[in-house]
């Protein structure tokens, strides 16, 4: 595993503490243009997505890449997360990735 350059969980909420830096979010896609994919966050807030998105998405999409502001990623990585994810969970996961147990993750 590379852990030169570490990506922080975040959802919607944590993504403007991470503006200018490696990110990564999981989102349930909401509509897909070309270059971009406009999503809902774990907690439920708006995300836009751009780059190259894979010709075929899935409902859930993960993407890795630089926050660009507090509502929009540039994605490095794409992976499908398939039809049915539990984004409550994941948002916990974020949670505590930027809190008290911030240290247990990269």
């Amino acid at each position: 595993m590379d852990t030169s350059s570490p990506a922080a969980f975040v959802n919607g909420a944590l993504l403007r503490r991470y503006i200018g830096q490696k990110v990564r979010a999981v989102v349930q896609v909401i509509r897909s243009d070309i270059g971009s994919v406009t999503g809902k966050s774990s907690d439920d807030q708006q995300i836009v997505v751009k780059g190259s998105p894979p010709p075929s998405l899935t409902t859930y999409l993960e993407v890795i890449g630089i926050a660009e502001s507090e509502n929009t990623i540039r994605a490095e990585v794409w992976t499908n997360f398939g039809d049915n994810f539990d984004a409550q969970n994941y948002n916990e996961l974020c949670k505590l990735a930027n809190g008290e147990f911030r240290h247990m993750f990269i």
